[in-house]
């Protein structure tokens, strides 16, 4: 599992858990710039199985985890040509997977029992740039060694076309 454990302190203490699980997320928002790194290492960028995620105390994590599970879920079916023919369709179809992904993932972090996500608080165009901001690699540069596990999305992407 790709997770960067990261030390949380508060006050000089630590706060429990002691160590909090972070994922490579959010992912950026896809671009002409790194469209084609976007599709061609999509098999080399982190997924994050159930059984990578402790089954308590870690509900964003696992919620992070699922965004980045499907949106390379259905990255892969925009570059793979099976939806959408050339750079500009494949680019519209990347980033409508990305923008559904996020919404989703703000659609639970509103629904949890918890503070939301610092993004999920804004609307529209200030939402997408927020996450990209905030993107780990932003180039989409794959992960030296490591190989995706198959992790199906739990929900169906249509991608539409007359949103381009």
């Amino acid at each position: 599992c790709m997770l960067i454990l990261i030390n949380v302190e508060s006050e000089g203490r630590n706060i429990y858990p002691e160590v909090q699980l972070k994922p490579y997320f959010p992912l950026a928002r896809p671009s002409v710039e790194n469209l084609n790194a976007l599709c061609s290492n999509g098999g080399s960028r982190p997924r994050y199985p159930e059984s990578c995620i402790p089954p308590s105390a870690y509900a964003y994590v696992r919620r992070a985890g699922t965004a980045v599970n499907r949106v390379e879920t259905w990255f892969s079916q925009c570059c793979q040509r099976e939806v959408a023919r050339g750079d500009q369709q494949i680019l519209c179809c990347v980033k409508q997977a990305w923008e559904t992904a996020l919404s989703q993932f703000c659609t639970e972090e509103f629904s949890a029992m918890t503070i939301a996500h610092e993004c999920c608080k804004k609307k529209g165009k200030d939402r997408w740039s927020c996450f990209d901001k905030q993107a780990p690699n932003p180039s989409y540069q794959p992960h030296t060694g490591y190989t995706a596990p198959s992790v199906p999305s739990d929900m169906i992407f249509t991608w539409d076309p007359s949103t381009c």
